[in-house]
């Protein structure tokens, strides 16, 4: 299966990007911790030459947290700063103000032996579909967070989001790139629901998923279902559905039921914490 998904809002959304760039200190680079650079849009490093740059391992609980410590090290070594967070709860969060001002300490510095004192440190939220993204900005803005209105130089109806009196965030659509250059990376980001479900396979997805879930964590789908885990991936499937009654009229397997099932669980953390891509085996990403 070609896994691809780029409509034509994306487009359109990185204008918008490219346009805002310049009024602007700080990228935030929310990433799925299951898969850290798979979830990297690789345009993002190159809209963001010479701004400062803080990444955040989000959804860090529903990842293996051995590779978390891993992916962390990995970014922090090509010159991130990195923070693991888990925004639906908050977790993490709280480091994040520090974060974007040890990130932009020399533009603060700067202004201040300009004589500039007290001008907030503007930042970008940007990230891929289904990463985050709002739940990010609602959780860390929580009821503080104000609409501080257009600013100058702001295209017409944006909104700059005021957390206090150090930061503002500019929230960005959620966007992929034009073309994944390897599968892979395309098959990665469907698993975790960042291509939209109704234009792929389901049936075939949740068997390469059951597949990197044995490689990777034996015995794991096994405990989740309560089934012996030999077999074949079909057979696998077959197995969960009939677990499950994900059945048709006359007691056959739904198969897109089961697979369904299978992603949404291993989607919410049900199945465990799993990690795809590990920091020894991914040292390059397409578009890099």
């Amino acid at each position: 299966m070609n896994y691809q998904w780029y409509p034509g809002h994306m487009t359109k959304a990185r204008r918008m990007m490219q346009e805002d760039i310049k009024l602007i200190d700080l990228i935030i680079e929310l990433v799925d911790a299951r898969i850290p650079l798979s979830s990297r849009n690789p345009d993002i490093d190159d809209l963001g030459k010479n701004k400062a740059r803080l990444i955040l391992l989000n959804k860090s609980d529903l990842a293996d947290d051995r590779y978390n410590e891993e992916w962390k090290d990995y970014f922090q070594s090509r010159g991130f700063l990195v923070l693991k967070v888990n925004s639906q709860r908050g977790t993490g969060l709280k480091a994040v103000n520090g974060a974007v001002l040890e990130a932009c300490r020399e533009k603060i510095e700067r202004d201040r032996r300009r004589g500039i004192k007290n001008r907030p440190v503007r930042a970008m939220v940007v990230g891929i579909p289904n990463v985050g993204k709002s739940t990010f900005i609602n959780s860390f803005a929580g009821r503080a967070c104000t609409k501080t209105g257009n600013k100058p130089g702001v295209t017409k109806g944006k909104q700059w989001i005021r957390l206090n009196k150090s930061v503002e965030l500019l929230d960005t659509p959620g966007i992929l790139w034009p073309k994944f250059e390897d599968q892979s990376v395309g098959l990665k980001l469907a698993m975790i629901g960042s291509i939209k479900d109704e234009i792929l396979n389901m049936d075939e997805l949740s068997l390469e998923l059951l597949a990197a879930i044995r490689a990777h964590y034996p015995g794991l789908i096994g405990e989740r279902f309560e089934i012996d885990e030999d077999g074949t991936n079909v057979e696998l499937l077959e197995r969960i559905g009939q677990k499950r009654q994900c059945l048709l009229k006359g007691g056959q397997i739904d198969y897109t039921k089961t697979a369904k099932l299978v992603l949404d669980e291993f989607r919410s953390g049900k199945i465990g914490r799993i990690t795809l891509e590990y920091p020894k085996e991914d040292e390059t990403h397409d578009g890099e």
